[in-house]
């Protein structure tokens, strides 16, 4: 058995772990490029942190999923101020601008020049530049990923840049920055956590490592999404979706994702919805699909095992089925209120450009089976 597996060069997990990040900052660089969401104010205690250490700095907002667009200026920004290190604080979105920042300061170019299928899918040539992964959302793992998702609105498709060389130098994951997430956050982020554990565990790609990181993370996501949900400053729950979305990160990084991602990166490029409350309706849906395509193509596959499993992970049953899982998953999604495709303007009519859009997906090739066009419609 052969197989590799690369992170952050540090993780530096709990709560109370962000009153560390300007000591680490300092180590790094001497001007931090600090990449933000919508709340820039949760970066004035790393300010300050960093002016203590005579650490200069420059404040970048990242308001919206990052487009082509938005790193360019962003680059530019960081070039004109001679910055050395990059600081990303917030969701997967900021953090995956951060890497993909942190990558075009040391390589040059333009983020086409690097981007999968819509671009030229060139390899990085050096490390990016010292980039530091503060998430303060729990869904996407992004702190310990070697990719950045950018949105083409020429395109209209969501793709990302990859390399090795793109993986944070530090993450650090603090659970008391996610206690003020608002319960619909938490939802959608939550479940695109999960969808992350689950497509890792029955991926093609899985290995040994991934399957007991995966065996983990889904069980703290199963456990705590709802309490997070329904208390927004229970402790334990959001630790339990911390360490989920971390672990849903690491798992992804070495063993691919499948169908969901594979469908999610077209349908956001088209439609305006958050990641993981597409993530969290398809999930289901492709879960049935992939059951049957292996019942009827591959009845002996181990992945139809790892379903098994799964479905008594989620469910705390040591009797569930596999399709007791899928029932599971539909009733997470109604007791999150997330809401069907529809609401974001998708039709019917959409559904064969979506699949032509999908098959494309690198996240595709995870997948436990390879999907026809008519098992992906999931009529």
């Amino acid at each position: 058995m052969n197989f590799e597996f690369a992170t952050a060069t540090r993780i530096v997990f709990g709560c109370g772990a962000a009153k560390r990040i300007g000591t680490e900052a300092a180590a790094l660089g001497r001007h931090a490029f600090i990449l933000t969401g919508s709340r820039p104010e949760r970066s004035i205690s790393l300010m300050h942190q960093l002016e203590n250490l005579h650490v200069r700095h420059t404040l970048f907002r990242v308001v919206q999923e990052p487009t082509i667009e938005l790193v360019q200026a962003a680059v530019r920004q960081a070039v004109a101020g001679n910055c050395d290190l990059v600081i990303g604080v917030g969701g997967g979105s900021v953090i995956d601008a951060g890497k993909a920042v942190a990558a075009l300061l040391t390589n040059g170019g333009d983020p086409l020049d690097y981007l999968e299928v819509i671009g030229s899918g060139r390899g990085l040539e050096r490390l990016s530049a010292a980039f530091i992964a503060v998430p303060t959302t729990a869904g996407t793992g992004a702190e310990v990923t070697r990719n950045a998702v950018l949105e083409s609105r020429a395109h209209q498709v969501k793709v990302s840049m990859r390399s090795p060389f793109m993986l944070p130098r530090l993450a650090v994951v603090d659970p008391e920055l996610t206690f003020s997430m608002p319960p619909h956050l938490t939802a959608a982020t939550g479940l695109d956590a999960l969808t992350q554990l689950l497509e890792a565990f029955v991926s093609r790609a899985a290995n040994p490592l991934t399957d007991a990181i995966c065996r983990e993370g889904l069980a703290h996501a199963a456990r705590s999404l709802l309490p997070a949900f329904n208390k927004g400053d229970d402790h334990a729950a959001r630790e339990g979706m911390s360490l989920a979305s971390l672990f849903g990160g690491l798992a992804l990084a070495n063993a691919r994702l499948g169908a969901v991602h594979g469908i999610a990166g077209p349908f956001g490029g088209a439609f305006k919805a958050p990641h993981g409350a597409i993530c969290g309706r398809l999930l289901p849906f492709v879960v049935a699909a992939n059951l049957t395509a292996l019942y009827r193509r591959a009845s002996d596959s181990p992945a139809l095992a790892r379903f098994e499993e799964l479905a008594k992970i989620i469910t705390s049953n040591s009797s569930a089925g596999a399709e007791d899982g899928i029932i599971w998953l539909r009733n997470l999604c109604d007791r999150l209120g997330v809401p069907g495709l529809s609401t974001y303007g998708f039709t019917l009519a959409h559904t064969q450009d979506l699949i032509a859009k999908s098959i494309r997906s690198s996240s595709m090739r995870g997948n436990p089976i390879d999907l026809t066009t008519q098992e992906l419609e999931m009529k």
